[in-house]
C-alpha cells in the first residue's frame, strides 16, 4: 500500500482527493494538512511514501516545507509532488533545487496524479520518462500546463457570473471598488496563465488600473480593503473554506491579496472541471 500525505489548504480539493484515493486499492491517504507547519508534523508522524504539496499555504508555504524537510532527519525521504497554479520556470527551478521530485499544474487529471504516485512510490531516480519526454521538476514544460488555461467553452459571461457569486458570498460589499477589482483579477488569472506567478504590481494590477483609470497602488489598496472588510464583517466561514482553515490560526492575520485571488481562481477551476 502506497502511503500518501496531502498538504493543501483548499478544503474542497482535499475532500475530493480523499474520496478519489478511497477508490484506489493500492493508495492510502494517511493524513491531510492545511498549512505547512501541520504538514511537517504529519510527515514526521506518518512517514509517507509520497507527499502531495501545494505551494500557497498559510503560516508556512510549500517552499518553506521543502526548505525545512532536510533538517528533520527522517528515516526515509518522501517523494514530493508539487501541485501549483504557476508554471514559471524560475519557480520550478527553485522547487527542484529544494528537493521537489515532480510538479503538476492545476487543474489536473486525478487519474494522472494516481499514476504518478504509483510510479514515484517505486522510483529511485526522481525522474519519469513518458514517451521520451521527461516531466520531473527540472524546468521542463509542466505536465498539465495545457489544461491550466480556462476551457474555451467556458463563456466569459458565465465566468464573470461565477466569480461574482463567490465574491458576493464572501461578503465583499458590491459598492466597494475592490469588489470589481477582485472580480477582474480572478478572471485575468484564469484567462492569462502565469499572470499571478509574476509580481502583482508589474503584471496584474496595471491591467486593472488601466481599465478603471486608477493607479497600481489604488488597485492593491482597494482589493486589500475589500478582503479585510469581508474577513471582519462578511462570511468568514465561507472564506475559510476557500483559503483554508489554518488561515485563521494566526491572530490578526488576513489572507493576502495574492493568496485570496489564487484560491478563488482555484475554486473556479474546480467548478469548471466538475461542470
Amino acid at each position: 500500500m502506497i502511503r500518501v500525505l496531502l498538504a493543501d489548504n483548499n478544503v474542497e480539493l482535499c475532500e475530493i482527493l480523499a474520496r478519489f484515493f478511497q477508490r484506489q486499492d493500492d493508495i492510502e491517504l494517511v493524513a491531510a494538512a492545511y498549512d505547512g507547519e501541520q504538514a511537517l508534523k504529519l510527515i514526521e508522524k506518518h512517514l509517507p511514501d509520497v507527499v502531495i504539496l501545494d505551494i500557497t499555504m498559510p503560516i508556512l508555504d510549500g517552499l518553506g516545507v521543502l526548505e525545512r524537510l532536510p533538517g528533520m532527519n527522517l528515516s526515509k525521504r518522501p517523494k514530493i509532488i508539487i501541485l501549483t497554479a504557476f508554471g514559471r520556470e524560475d519557480l520550478i527551478l527553485k522547487l527542484t533545487r529544494l528537493g521537489a521530485d515532480y510538479y503538476i499544474i492545476k487543474p489536473f487529471d486525478m487519474d494522472l496524479l494516481a499514476t504518478r504516485i504509483r510510479q514515484f512510490a517505486d522510483d529511485t531516480n526522481s525522474m519519469i520518462s513518458d514517451g521520451g519526454h521527461q516531466h520531473a521538476a527540472s524546468g521542463a514544460t509542466p505536465e498539465g500546463a495545457k489544461s491550466a488555461a480556462v476551457p474555451v467553452a467556458a463563456a466569459r459571461k458565465d465566468l464573470h457570473s461565477m466569480v461574482t457569486e463567490i465574491i458576493h458570498s464572501m461578503g465583499i460589499p458590491a459598492h466597494f471598488k475592490g469588489y470589481n477589482y477582485m472580480r477582474d483579477a480572478v478572471v485575468l488569472v484564469l484567462e492569462e496563465d502565469g499572470i499571478l506567478g509574476g509580481n502583482l504590481t508589474k503584471m496584474l494590477y496595471p491591467k486593472i488600473a488601466t481599465k478603471y483609470q486608477t493607479t497600481n497602488g489604488g488597485v492593491e489598496a482597494a482589493i486589500r480593503n475589500a478582503i479585510i472588510t469581508a474577513w471582519r464583517y462578511g462570511n468568514r466561514d465561507y472564506i475559510m473554506s476557500i483559503v483554508g482553515r489554518s488561515a485563521i490560526s494566526t491572530k490578526g492575520r488576513f489572507p493576502s491579496n495574492s493568496l485570496m485571488i489564487a484560491k478563488v481562481a482555484d475554486q473556479l477551476r474546480l467548478r469548471m472541471r466538475a461542470s
